[in-house]
């Protein structure tokens, strides 16, 4: 099993505006712009919480979006208003445990999926791309709890306006 964080952020660390809100991301590029298809065709499945979804399902064919994957979201809803996305909840890094060790896994968004992954040193890797953006406030990626974490870098890449860095655990 191998566990990934795929995600865009700004230069000064946001994931999202204040009010949640990726418009700052789909103004400065998309996916064609990224080496996200072949990322996503090694993925078997994708995990995310709540806020995540709500982006994803007012798009107009959210299934779509991640055809071959299992996709599950964290909530504390029982149903959620997509086909093709499967409900969870409880501890994340239990339930990553529980998918077995043939899988890999994406970490879409949300720093609340991400930070207790990384407190559990459960993150293989970190693929983060960074938009010429700044925000100055909003929601963080990183909020997992203080202790030191080390990756080392593995890759830079330059795809139109964004910067990729791939880390691995050291």
């Amino acid at each position: 099993m191998s566990v990934y964080f795929y995600g865009c952020v700004t230069l000064d660390g946001y994931l999202a505006d204040k009010n949640h809100g990726l418009d700052w991301l789909h103004q400065t590029g998309g996916t064609e712009d990224t080496g996200y298809d072949r990322f996503y065709r090694q993925m078997d499945v994708t995990i995310m919480g709540r806020r995540t979804f709500r982006e994803i399902e007012h798009l107009e064919s959210p299934e779509s979006i991640y055809p071959t994957t299992q996709n599950y979201v964290f909530t504390h809803e029982g149903v959620l208003s997509r086909a093709g996305f499967i409900p969870v909840s409880g501890s994340v890094p239990d339930f990553i445990a529980e998918l077995g060790c043939d899988k890999n896994i994406w970490v879409v968004g949300g720093n609340t999926i991400l930070a207790p992954l990384l407190d559990c040193g459960m993150v293989d890797r970190i693929i983060l791309q960074i938009a010429p953006v700044l925000l100055g406030g909003g929601i963080p990626l990183f909020t997992q709890k203080e202790a030191l974490r080390r990756f080392r870098l593995e890759k830079v890449k330059q795809y139109g306006p964004f910067a990729e860095l791939t880390y691995a655990k050291a």
